[in-house]
């Protein structure tokens, strides 16, 4: 139960809610509907290349085709964000964006495996990374509402670890149907497999009845009076909402600034990663690069279980590195990860071995993990709590900003100083998560927060 008590500052006496603290399964609860968003994430991480290769794209154009989740991400982020922190309905401020989200991901998940041609895939994916988006700075601003200062941890690496196990599902779900009696060669008119079929019609349930789950079980904390009447001042309307968003970002504080840089080098690197490994794999375990041949869709099961294995790492690793965090910190704790991911992909495109590709998914997880979990860590403590759903939408411009960055250049050096070679795309990613690794150490920590009551500026 909140504990409402009066707080009396220099404008008189005003209501304030302590948030209460939760209990570890209570934290979990909470963050059961990341378990879909992050499956849905893991759909699209490991299938959306090869579906565009079995629709005829060229490999150069690859990124172009990935265009969507961060130009969704740019526009829908911010906005739903900043509407969020304005929102008073039955269901609270941020529960709404979750149910709308959630639906729509649904349906472009049941949609996606179907796609007849390359622009219908492509579109689809437009609408599947919206609905994501939709959902989700408001589920990262309802966590920092929700929790004390002193949970934030806990809390955002338990997003981190649902993050794991819903992508770790979706990677080994086509290997799971094929062990359950699918053909892995069976293919629809279009050339998808079935079993990548399959493993979206599950992903479409799972994206609604995890976001139920949460919503059930965790309802928002009541707004006080105060609240209440802060936000209903606020300016309406689509003016007032990039209003706030540009003041947001001319707010900016120092921590969020360089965070930005280091989120430069580690998204572009993830992007790199995520779009060309199964064609990596493919040349390096089965000398292919056709999309029609069998060693190339044997390319995907492989990526599937290695991938499934690193987001199983990171599921494990991010309730395990809750205490190397706040013993050494956020900084530190994610330097250390990184790096360690950035040897781990230098090192893949010389393994020709299917089963020693697991030793550096360990270092990809712990990664995986840490990305997912640490940088809100060092976050939280910096921003107001008024601003939150604006600034964790601000924040995200800077996941989405390096995947548009590496959209439009990596096709200019593709051919020209990657050689055409997919392998060589790996080898770049893992450069620049060592680079993030050194700016990392660069940001600048807010002074550690106490936990204080709820208060409206």
């Amino acid at each position: 139960m909140a504990v409402a008590r009066m707080k009396t500052g220099g404008s008189g006496a005003m209501p304030d809610v302590e948030r209460p603290v939760l209990t570890f399964w209570q934290v979990v609860n909470m963050n059961v509907g990341f378990f879909g968003i992050q499956y849905s994430f893991g759909l699209q991480q490991g299938n959306m290349s090869p579906i565009y290769k079995y629709l005829g794209a060229d490999e150069a154009s690859l990124p172009l085709l990935w265009l969507a989740g961060p130009m969704t991400g740019l526009l829908v982020q911010p906005i739903v964000g900043a509407m969020s922190d304005r929102t008073l309905s039955p269901r609270g401020r941020r529960t709404p964006y979750f149910l709308i989200g959630a639906v729509l991901c649904s349906l472009a998940l049941l949609a996606m495996p179907f796609s007849r041609a390359l622009w219908m895939a492509a579109g689809l994916l437009w609408i599947l990374d919206a609905a994501n988006n939709i959902t989700m700075e408001p589920y990262r601003a309802f966590v920092s509402d929700r929790l004390r200062a002193s949970q934030h941890s806990i809390g955002f690496l338990t997003q981190s670890a649902f993050t794991g196990l819903g992508q770790t599902l979706s990677y080994l779900t086509p290997s799971l149907l094929v062990v359950l009696g699918m053909s892995r060669d069976a293919v629809n008119g279009r050339g998808i497999p079935w079993i990548t079929v399959g493993a979206f019609l599950i992903g479409a349930v799972f994206s609604i009845t995890s976001i139920l789950w949460t919503v059930r079980t965790t309802p928002e904390l009541p707004l006080t009076e105060a609240e209440r009447a802060h936000i209903m001042a606020q300016p309406r309307g689509v003016g007032a909402t990039l209003r706030e968003i540009r003041e947001a970002v001319r707010d900016m504080p120092r921590t969020m600034k360089q965070l930005a840089v280091m989120k430069l080098f580690q998204w572009y690197a993830m992007f790199c990663y995520w779009q060309y490994i199964v064609l990596s794999l493919a040349v390096t375990l089965f000398g292919s690069s056709d999309a029609s041949t069998p060693g190339f869709r044997e390319a995907g099961l492989v990526n599937g279980q290695i991938g499934g294995f690193y987001n199983f790492v990171a599921f494990l690793a991010a309730f395990a590195m809750v205490p190397f965090t706040r013993r050494f910190g956020p900084k530190v704790t994610h330097a250390t990860c990184l790096t360690l991911a950035g040897i781990a992909m230098l090192s893949i495109p010389s393994i020709h071995d299917r089963a020693l590709l697991f030793i550096p998914m360990v270092g990809v997880g712990l990664a995986w993990a840490s990305i997912m979990g640490n940088p809100y860590v060092m976050l939280a403590g910096s921003i107001p709590p008024q601003r939150v759903g604006v600034y964790m939408g601000i924040f995200n411009m800077f996941i989405v900003i390096p995947m548009m960055i590496q959209i439009f250049t990596l096709p200019l050096v593709y051919r020209s100083l990657l050689g055409g070679n997919p392998e060589n795309v790996i080898r770049l990613a893992g450069g620049l998560l060592l680079c993030a690794a050194v700016a990392v150490r660069f940001v600048t920590l807010a002074p550690p927060a106490r936990d204080k009551p709820r208060t409206t500026p």
